[in-house]
């Protein structure tokens, strides 16, 4: 499974951002996806994470009732709209999908977009 995010950028505090995920190859295999943020000198964290049919979301407490997660599994696209970002939210976010190949589950990721809040 490739993945390949788009959609970063510069935003001011307060504005919006709609990354988009497209995942090809093995995509009959993927079971969940989300993703995931890299700040300098921080962990990284989880933002958001969808199920495989998309009934079932999760996220992270810095992210919850600014952010959300969706899907489309007809173009093998996760989406995540940013709102009410903060100089917090820039770092790197990464999709992951996590996938079945017949005998073990396994990670794929993403190469990064860069999103920059400004103050």
């Amino acid at each position: 499974v490739q993945l390949v995010e788009s959609g970063g950028g510069l935003v001011q505090t307060g504005g919006s951002l709609r990354l988009s995920c497209a995942a090809s190859g093995s995509t009959f295999s993927i079971n969940a996806m989300g993703w995931f943020r890299k700040a300098p000198g921080k962990e990284r964290e989880l933002v958001a994470s969808i199920s495989s049919g998309g009934e079932n979301t999760n996220y992270g407490d810095s992210v919850k009732g600014r952010f959300t997660i969706s899907r489309d599994n007809a173009k093998n696209t996760i989406y995540l709209q940013m709102n009410s970002l903060k100089p917090e939210d820039t770092a790197v976010y990464y999709c992951n999908a996590d996938s079945w190949n017949g005998r073990a589950w396994y990670a794929s990721w993403g190469q990064g977009t860069q999103v920059t809040v400004s103050s």
